[in-house]
């Protein structure tokens, strides 16, 4: 039993209090419960957040700058559930409810509807490497609870769908700079316009840094992207989308172990292309169908040495391409049903010689069929039923349902409640890893780390959960209260096998690991709330809060996830062209981490830390100038993320890879008359 337990039954009696107190008479006579704002991740239908079938943040693009960070998956720690660590400067690790592996795949990550997860190497997000640039997000749509039924496997606990704007918005020429600590060296250029029937938007983009003191992470990426809307005629339209991110970044520790993590650098160059196809009969239906190709391409080797064998190359080169083409349509066959439906087809390839021992995995494909229904029952309640049907190569057909129901108690106050269940994909690493460490000079095997497992079952989550969405006439207020129970099957968890035959040569010290199911469930369970306010023209607070009990028979496994997690922001626009934004962020002891040391366990200590930003806008010239300055990780040095191999060698009390401060100016000029950064 985790240490931080939490009753069900008094977060069920919370949840109901709460209810029974927030429901004023007059709600029904404010404007300000008519603006509440359209979801489209949920159930790929547009709904507002008040029908939704669960919990949804909504980060807007003016949130994003308020902030004044320089990475997206910063942005996330304002969400509550989310729990992200930094190994080092340009190594983000994102989670919802932690408990993921090295490379996270519990959350499916989408651009303008067009997944980004790496499906055919080691899985999860490369997210210093995401062809993407802050500037072009309009807003970001986090879905918190399994959503397998609208968007399929990796949609397992939720869904973090980005979605860019629109090539019509801000015309003109926009230049942002940044300079500051660790050698912060960042500059974005931006352009837009065009006219009926094609606008366009390019964004180039560079970014420069040394990383956290004492490690060696600096950072060159340089990102390119294209955006083309094209309107046909008053009923058809197309998006097209290229962009890509290259770059070279610093990996490993100096003095490693036989510098298997040895110091190097690392070539990274990530590409994509999206075409959409929209059509609208009418309003309330449409015809969409897309395709999009992702190729990731990655160098990343060096040395490994020991006694008598000084140089053992080692590395972890891929190349992997994606390609998917979907169809999707939603309609309202009745004044009270709205109705979608898709069919995606997917293919993984994956070029990884030393990943898998010279035997590359076969193709991978993934056919899947999803829909949803949405039938307002009453003037009051709204029922949602929806499932997806997905079979992958070698696997079996699967069904991920979700069923939920809507109550607005009174104006500007929801009740829902559901169930959903979901599944995880297995990436090919995991199923047919197969490394070996040879001497170049004997031909004789030294080590052999990680050892194929094609059996290797998909992770399986069901979902139960009951929630409340209030919003307030007194301080403009939107309270958002999450409830949950998730029962996870089939886990996967990296643990020793016995050495195969012949036995490598080093195995005494480094033996061999394979990727294994846990024969019990792993049980979350917690309650989660964001609240919302503006006691007053020009202030707003912030509060993302969430608390978990966590329950597994195997050791280690709670450790994977914080019993707790917080942030708590105050914006203000002071007037005269200055505003500011500080947030306090506090996450609970976490066991996050890269590599498998047997029989060693380390978990990161609590930590509090907070970020501000303040900025100056004016005009210069008939141009809009805005300067700002951002400061982050403001408090004493901590450790979020560890790597394992790394730590065990220096001991727990002596983190090998803290955080650190640093601050930055920023300069934004918008050359276009009238323009706001």
């Amino acid at each position: 039993m985790a240490a931080y337990p939490i009753r069900p039954f008094r977060l069920h009696l919370a949840l109901a209090l709460i209810a029974s107190v927030a429901i004023p008479a007059s709600a029904a006579e404010s404007p300000y419960f008519e603006e509440l704002p359209l979801v489209l991740s949920a159930t790929r239908l547009p709904q507002p957040r008040h029908e939704v079938p669960g919990a949804v943040t909504v980060i807007d693009r003016e949130l994003i700058a308020a902030t004044g960070y320089r990475d997206l998956a910063r942005v996330l720690r304002l969400v509550p559930g989310m729990q992200i660590g930094q190994e080092r400067g340009h190594a983000q690790w994102v989670t919802y409810h932690g408990l993921s592996s090295d490379y996270p795949t519990e959350m499916q990550v989408l651009i303008d509807g067009r997944s980004v997860i790496n499906g055919s190497a080691f899985g999860g997000i490369d997210w210093t490497g995401l062809p993407l640039t802050l500037d072009e997000i309009d807003r970001i749509e986090v879905v918190r609870g399994t959503n397998a039924s609208s968007f399929g496997a990796n949609a397992f606990l939720g869904v973090i769908n980005i979605i860019t704007r629109h090539s019509v918005e801000d015309p003109g020429l926009r230049v942002d700079l940044r300079a500051g600590d660790d050698r912060i060296r960042d500059a974005t250029f931006t352009w837009s316009g065009g006219g009926d029937p094609l606008t366009l938007r390019v964004n180039a983009a560079t970014q420069r840094d040394e990383g956290f003191d004492g490690l060696h992470d600096t950072r060159r990426t340089d990102t390119f992207s294209l955006r083309g809307d094209l309107q046909i005629d008053a009923q058809d339209s197309l998006l097209l989308r290229v962009a890509s991110n290259s770059g070279a970044r610093g990996e490993g520790y100096a003095g490693s172990v036989f510098n298997n993590n040895g110091t190097r650098h690392s070539r990274n160059h990530s590409h994509n292309i999206h075409l959409q196809w929209q059509h609208n009969d009418s309003a309330n239906a449409e015809w969409l169908l897309n395709y999009y190709r992702n190729h990731e391409r990655v160098r990343d080797e060096w040395f490994a040495g020991a006694p008598m064998f000084p140089a053992v190359p080692l590395d972890r080169n891929r190349d992997s391409v994606r390609d998917s083409v979907g169809i999707q349509r939603r309609s309202a066959p009745a004044r009270d049903l709205q109705l979608v439906w898709g069919l995606e087809a997917q293919r993984d390839d994956v070029d990884a010689p030393f990943l898998y021992f010279g035997d590359n995995p076969d193709p991978q494909y993934l056919y899947r069929g999803s829909g949803n229904v949405e039938w307002r029952a009453l003037e009051d309640v709204t029922l949602n039923l929806g499932g997806a049907v997905e079979r992958y190569s070698g696997g079996k057909t699967h069904l991920s349902p979700r069923a939920f129901a809507n109550w607005q108690a009174a104006p500007g106050h929801t009740l829902r409640a559901g169930y959903s269940r979901g599944l995880r994909q297995n990436n090919v690493f995991a199923r047919y890893a197969d490394i070996r460490a040879i001497d170049p000079a004997s031909g004789q095997v030294l080590v052999r780390p990680y050892l194929p497992n094609p059996d290797l079952e998909q992770t399986r989550v069901g979902a139960r959960e009951v929630g409340y969405l209030g919003r307030f006439e007194t301080w403009n207020t939107t309270l958002d209260v999450r409830v949950f129970e998730e029962d996870i099957h089939d886990f996967v968890v990296r643990v020793p096998r016995p050495d195969p035959v012949p036995a490598p040569l080093l195995s005494s010290f480094l033996g061999s690991t394979r990727y294994e199911n846990l024969d019990s469930a792993v049980r979350l369970r917690g309650i989660e709330y964001e609240l919302s306010t503006r006691p007053r023209p020009g202030t707003e607070l912030r509060v993302a809060h969430a608390i978990l009990d966590r329950n597994s028979s195997h050791p280690g496994i709670e450790d994977r996830s914080a019993p707790y997690s917080a942030a708590v922001s105050w914006l203000q626009d002071w007037g005269g062209g200055w505003r500011s934004m500080i947030s306090v962020m506090r996450m609970g002891p976490l066991a996050g981490g890269d590599g498998y040391v047997p029989r060693y366990r380390f978990v990161a200590r609590p930590y509090t830390t907070g970020d501000a930003n303040i900025t100056y806008t004016t005009t210069v010239a008939g141009h809009t100038v805005q300067w700002g300055l951002t400061a982050q990780n403001i408090g004493p040095r901590h450790q979020e993320f560890a790597d394992r191999s790394q730590q065990a060698a220096s001991g727990s009390n002596d983190p090998v890879n803290e955080v650190c401060p640093v601050a930055y100016l920023s300069l934004s000029i918008a050359l276009e008359r009238g323009k706001h950064p």
